[in-house]
């Protein structure tokens, strides 16, 4: 479980069970996990908790006024602070779809996947213990 000090990871998932794995492995990895159900539920979050956020676990594929990537395109424009560590269990990105720097993983996904890719994708700065150990 994170402590208070751990640094926030927003998980946004429209499957409420995905969502809840998905923000339970973040928490190991040594996040606090916030959850949002999709793009038009998770912009509030970020416009109120980006300085907070150092990490955005999309899926590809949820409902709502915005195309399948706008979330991690918009938040590399906004907030080119936070990580961005995309997920799809259907939908592949292109080589152009997805933002400079963000990581695409397939569904399912094993936390020890989640977590080596977050391994990879933070700088040394930014992972939280739990991770520097497995680094």
């Amino acid at each position: 479980m994170a402590d208070d000090t751990a640094p926030h990871a927003l998980v946004v998932d429209d499957d409420a069970v995905i969502r809840m794995d998905a923000a339970g492995i973040i928490e190991q990895a040594g996040f606090r996990p916030l959850e949002a159900y999709d793009v038009d539920s998770a912009i509030p979050v970020l416009e109120t908790s980006a300085d907070d956020i150092e990490l955005l676990f999309p899926d590809v594929q949820m409902p709502g006024s915005r195309d399948r990537l706008a979330l991690a395109r918009e938040c590399a424009k906004r907030w080119p602070h936070i990580k961005i560590l995309v997920a799809s269990g259907q939908a592949k990105p292109g080589p152009n779809d997805l933002p400079d720097d963000a990581v695409f993983i397939g569904k399912p996904f094993s936390a020890e996947v989640v977590h080596t890719r977050l391994i990879e994708l933070l700088p040394d700065g930014q992972k939280p213990e739990p991770l520097k150990r497995r680094s």
